[in-house]
């Protein structure tokens, strides 16, 4: 009887590092409404937003109700 070949081994498994995550003990937050008439002005434009969001403003909501225009932000405090 002839000896028969090992089988292939599967490669060894390497674990992959556990991911760090870090969480803020408690969030707080704080919040902006912006209201526009539509009838008597624009809404929001890009560099406004953009101003908005560098100052870490989040829009998180909108809402319209002709002619207004609400807009809901939030950040962190």
């Amino acid at each position: 009887m002839s000896p028969q070949p090992n089988p292939p081994q599967p490669s060894p498994h390497v674990p992959l590092p556990i991911p760090m995550v870090r969480v803020r003990d408690e969030l707080r937050w704080e919040y902006r409404r912006i209201l526009r008439n539509l009838r008597t002005g624009d809404p929001p434009d890009a560099a406004e937003l953009d101003a908005l969001g560098a100052d870490g403003w989040e829009l998180t909501g909108l809402f319209a109700d002709s002619p207004f225009l609400y807009l809901y932000f939030k950040r962190v405090k």
